[in-house]
């Protein structure tokens, strides 16, 4: 699965990130999104020199669906003030293993990352380094053993939906690191980044973008 391009001008690149693709690069070695985007930019507008990306923000590995990426330093300079003062809005859709007890509800907690294990836990708000997690989720569908949520990230943190979400029993389809008992086939976890709202850094025109499923014997259910 290749990453797709969403929406494209001079300032920004709004992609489609496939499950299993670093955002960036680590000393795995792997070919990221970034990079990927890099060598397609430069080989299709035959640049010379180096291309610039920045990266406002990221997903995880086993995460899928929609990064916005900038294409100058003055765009990503903008940009990291719009996700800072939280000026736009993320949505995210879950496949959980078995049924909330609530059809919609707000989930706030104090969560903190342990970065040897590479994991983040739900801990007491006066622990040091915590932060405080918001989000808010509702049913969307409700299938034989799993569930369907949509969520909204009130805040950006480590792991945050599958941290949250794990604590309350909610366990992410596939995601071993947060309790799920078996792995997906491809290795990936059902959590992806379906949609973005926000203002153009530059044109100040509202930005409303959708990420479409790659294939998935669970996406293609819906």
């Amino acid at each position: 699965m290749n990453p797709k391009i969403i929406f494209e001008d001079n300032h920004l690149l709004v992609v489609n990130k496939p499950p299993g693709m670093l955002s960036q690069g680590d000393s795995s070695g792997d070919l990221s999104l970034i990079d990927h985007f890099k060598n397609l930019i430069k080989k299709r507008d035959k640049k010379t020199g180096n291309v610039f990306l920045g990266l406002p923000h990221r997903l995880d590995r086993p995460t899928s669906g929609i990064i916005v990426l900038a294409k100058t330093s003055k765009a990503l300079r903008r940009l990291n003030k719009i996700f800072s003062k939280k000026e736009i809005i993320k949505i995210y859709w879950v496949i959980v293993e078995g049924k909330p007890a609530n059809d919609k509800k707000k989930l706030t907690h104090y969560l903190k990352r342990n970065r040897k294990i590479n994991k983040s836990f739900v801990v007491n708000k006066d622990v040091k380094e915590s932060k405080k997690s918001e989000l808010v989720y509702r049913v969307l569908k409700k299938f034989r053993h799993y569930s369907l949520l949509e969520v909204e990230l009130l805040t950006g943190r480590h792991h945050q939906i599958r941290a949250q979400l794990k604590h309350v029993n909610l366990i992410i389809k596939g995601d071993i690191k947060y309790g799920s008992k078996r792995t997906n086939k491809n290795g990936c976890i059902n959590l992806h980044a379906k949609s973005i709202s926000f203002k153009h850094p530059v044109s100040k025109v509202k930005l409303n973008l959708d990420a479409p499923f790659f294939d998935d014997i669970m996406w293609n259910k819906l």
